[in-house]
């Protein structure tokens, strides 16, 4: 599978703030709360189906199918992977995830950039398309000026 690489961010200050409050270790890979004002572009439970929606057969095949879905749902939206507030997984198959962290890592840098909103992972028992690994909500934020 070939990465398609991320547009280039017009302003890289145009990015939520992240909450960290004070004593509290910085997460990795997520942040515990955000801050934004704007246009607020939302998506709803995406999967990773291409156009002909069709799925991978392996997990991580699905992560970065969700994630370039997703990516392409914000353009459509007006707004950048910089923009998330929120992420929140639902997978069928915790152990799964755990298993490919390192995939899902590469994935995400590639499909969605070094930009890290509040995440959440929820394991559900099923998702409404039966071949669906991995279902998530993202939401975000498009400053008023951007």
């Amino acid at each position: 599978m070939s990465v398609t690489s991320l547009p280039a961010a017009a302003d890289e200050n145009d990015r939520p703030e992240t909450l960290l409050p004070a004593g509290w270790p910085r997460p990795k890979g997520y942040s515990n709360g955000m801050k934004a004002t704007g246009t607020v572009v939302v998506t709803g439970g995406v999967v990773g189906w291409d156009a002909n929606e069709q799925f991978p057969d392996t997990f991580g095949a699905q992560i970065r199918q969700t994630l370039s879905n997703i990516r392409e749902i914000l353009a459509a939206g007006g707004a950048h992977p910089r923009h998330l507030v929120r992420l929140t997984w639902y997978v069928t198959d915790l152990d799964a995830y755990r298993a490919n962290l390192k995939e899902v890592g590469r994935a995400y840098r590639d499909e969605i950039g070094p930009y890290f909103p509040a995440m959440a992972v929820v394991q559900v028992v099923g998702l409404v398309e039966p071949k669906a690994m991995i279902e998530i909500e993202a939401t975000a934020v498009v400053p008023t000026d951007a």
